[in-house]
């Protein structure tokens, strides 16, 4: 009877690590590649239909860039691996990602944007009254309304047409970016799960397969 409930804890053991690490490898396309059906949107002043912005075409999220907005999942995430794709099909301008959003508001949430600007893909803005540790402001300093970290190393950004990789790793409020393979910045912040954005600033942007790995 021992060696039978030992033998049958193992086994349950075993079952058990199993699962847990399945659960911690557990990729969640946040774009099916259809449609956006796993996405709400924020219109600048709802000036035009959000679908006349945001759509499907081969495969791939099209944002027009104009007018400003942002589109983000309809849940919260904590704890992730973000994995997000990106190329400008005719001039390099303006977008982001988002994370952590705390709170969506119109134009801009309450989280921290993973800046693609071109040129600057990598720096930290802290939108709508978040912070970073990192963002550091001199005594007697007014506080912009889009306070920066900067990226620690040179654009590793690849020209127009050609697609970009940003490896985005959150653990407890820690965010970690990698574009195109090469480290980029890390920040510090008091939230731990929000929704996760596209923004709609400046020209046409594509992006393709964004996917979410649980960890």
């Amino acid at each position: 009877m021992k060696k039978s409930m030992l033998l049958l804890a193992l086994i349950c053991g075993a079952l058990f690590c199993v699962t847990s690490e399945s659960n911690a490898q557990q990729v969640i396309k946040l774009f099916n590649g259809k449609n956006l059906s796993n996405w709400d949107f924020i219109v600048d002043k709802n000036a035009v239909p959000a679908d006349q912005v945001y759509s499907v075409k081969d495969g791939m999220i099209h944002i027009a860039g104009n007018p400003f907005g942002y589109m983000y999942t309809k849940e919260k995430y904590d704890n992730f691996k973000l994995h997000v794709e990106w190329r400008w099909p005719q001039e390099a301008t303006n977008s982001g990602i988002f994370l952590l959003i705390e709170d969506v508001k119109n134009p801009f949430p309450n989280g921290i944007e993973c800046q693609l600007a071109a040129g600057n893909a990598g720096d930290f803005v802290c939108l709508g009254g978040s912070d970073l540790v990192e963002f550091l402001q001199r005594p007697g300093e007014a506080r912009p309304a889009f306070p920066v970290v900067k990226k620690a190393n040179p654009s590793s950004e690849k020209p127009v047409g050609e697609w970009n990789e940003a490896n985005i790793f959150v653990k407890n409020g820690t965010i970690t970016v990698y574009i195109n393979g090469v480290y980029q910045n890390t920040g510090n912040n008091k939230v731990k799960s929000g929704h996760i954005g596209l923004q709609s600033e400046g020209k046409d942007i594509q992006f393709r397969n964004v996917t979410l790995t649980k960890w």
